[in-house]
């Protein structure tokens, strides 16, 4: 979709392309009130900036819709089609490691471990698992909200694109 048919769709229609992107009434609410924006750039911007810092209650909404890393979302949601493409990077081989580690995680923290996985191998991911394992609860809510913005950010820009990028 472009940018401008963004900018020029009824609240109700905006709200439909940017929920997909993190479901957290607050924050889409926010993105869709700040139109118009002029770029690609202002509106993944945005993503980072509004809602700031998410709650609690808001962060475990969100994690409910997110499957395991390693585990193959399944479902016809706009949601499950970007975890599948989101988690692309992550071979069948580190299924059991990673399996071994939302365990851990998810006994540490009582959430599902969340991380951007667009671009980042198994190996990465576990890692970065691993390292956070080591955090507080708070430290641990503060990576998530980050890790959150980013996720929207990076669906949001796959999913508005600026005139002329079609060409």
């Amino acid at each position: 979709m472009l940018l401008t048919e963004f900018n020029s769709r009824t609240r109700e229609a905006a709200v439909g392309v940017v929920k997909p992107a993190l479901d957290i009434r607050r924050w889409y609410d926010a993105i869709v009130d700040g139109r118009p924006y002029a770029s690609v750039e202002a509106l993944t911007e945005a993503a980072f900036e509004v809602a700031s810092p998410l709650t609690e209650d808001e962060i475990d909404g969100a994690l409910s819709h997110h499957p395991r890393i390693g585990e193959r979302a399944v479902g016809q949601t706009a949601e499950a089609a970007h975890a599948r493409r989101e988690q692309s990077g992550v071979d069948a081989a580190a299924a059991d490691a990673l399996a071994a580690g939302n365990r851990a995680y998810e006994e540490r923290f009582d959430r599902v471990f969340l991380v951007r996985a667009a671009g980042r191998s198994a190996d990465d991911i576990l890692a970065l698992l691993q390292e956070r394992l080591g955090n507080t609860s708070e430290q641990e809510l503060a990576v998530i909200d980050q890790q959150l913005r980013e996720i929207a950010a990076l669906r949001l820009a796959g999913a508005i694109e600026t005139e002329g990028a079609r060409a």
